[in-house]
């Protein structure tokens, strides 16, 4: 019995809706916990087994169905935000070691009467935070207007939808170009080609097709009845049933992998360098000039403000200021010319 017959029965009968019903409450879970929808290799057991996990045919899902194993199972996404608080972002920007400097240096002339210099560090500072956090802003909006979306067969007809409401028991329809939006095994495949070298590192396109693979491998690039979520279609057309979504897919158990602080770029890098440099210069300047007014006898406090204001002096106080800002603008005006070319 093909898959298609064996979705019609299991929607015909009354006996086959309850198994449905009770298969939609148990046999999927969520995705954002990480946990698997089907077996661990749910390739190896074919569409049948698949659809009869998860209460579908080859109709795909009802609008009611697919809202619900949304609420249940969470967006399609790979990784969700977790955006430390603005406050927290903030105080961040006061590690640079050059933003310390001048802290300290402007405190101290502020505890002597001058304030002007401590002002100017902290508006340096704020203004600094408000520019990346509106780049920050930009890169998301621009990124949100181009959201992938997926073909998928709801209510019995094929519809478009946004990638990341794609969930578990859906019927994807794929065709070349198209970007596979979740792991899936094949119902129906036509000269169907997949670059899966995201996953495999496989340099040529991998054929696939509707027939289970003999054997019980659980190495994807093995699967030659599967999609999995992140690979592009070269040729070729196919429907297939999403067994995985989110975390729970290859893609994002790779991405729980790597999902590591990314390490600092080389302006990064260079800027905190050169701030240690005028650090560490300003401190040798300080205890420079203290000590040779000391051996000259000079009053300490007189020596003291003297040193510090050199240290105000030789701190270029503008630098974070003027960094964050272009920077900043850049990324503006990139996401400006990026809207006008998509419209």
């Amino acid at each position: 019995m093909d898959f298609l017959s064996f979705g019609g029965k299991l929607a015909g009968s009354r006996e086959s809706q309850a198994m449905k019903d009770a298969n939609l409450q148990s046999a999927s879970a969520r995705s954002a916990g990480g946990e698997a929808v089907c077996r661990p290799a749910f390739w190896s057991a074919g569409a049948h087994a698949a659809a009869q996990a998860l209460g579908t045919g080859s109709d795909g899902l009802t609008s009611a169905q697919a809202e619900q194993q949304l609420a249940r199972c969470g967006p399609n996404v790979l990784r969700g935000k977790s955006e430390p608080a603005l406050i927290v972002e903030f105080l961040a920007r006061f590690r640079n070691p050059l933003v310390l400097v001048l802290l300290a240096a402007s405190g101290i002339s502020a505890l002597t009467g001058e304030e002007a210099s401590f002002l100017i560090v902290v508006a340096s500072v704020t203004l600094d935070f408000f520019q990346e956090y509106r780049a920050g802003q930009a890169a998301e909006r621009l990124s949100e207007s181009v959201t992938v979306r997926a073909k998928v067969l709801r209510n019995g007809r094929e519809t478009s939808i946004a990638a990341t409401t794609v969930v578990p028991g859906d019927v994807i329809v794929v065709a070349a170009g198209d970007l596979v939006p979740a792991d899936s095994v094949l119902i129906e495949a036509k000269d169907l080609f997949v670059n899966q070298s995201l996953l495999t590192g496989e340099s040529f396109p991998a054929e696939k097709r509707a027939q289970t693979p003999t054997g019980a491998s659980t190495d994807p690039s093995c699967a030659s009845n599967a999609l999995f979520m992140g690979t592009s279609i070269i040729s070729g057309t196919g429907k297939a049933l999403v067994c995985r979504t989110g975390r729970s897919s290859e893609l994002g158990e790779i991405g729980e992998a790597l999902g590591r602080r990314a390490p600092p770029t080389a302006f990064e890098h260079g800027t905190r360098q050169f701030g240690m440099l005028i650090m560490r210069l300003t401190v040798l300047l300080v205890l420079f000039v203290l000590l040779v007014n000391t051996l000259l006898h000079r009053p300490l406090l007189e020596s003291f403000l003297f040193a510090i204001a050199l240290a105000v002096g030789l701190t270029p106080e503008l630098l974070p200021m003027i960094v964050s800002v272009t920077l900043s603008r850049g990324a503006l005006r990139v996401a400006r010319c990026a809207w006008r070319n998509m419209r």
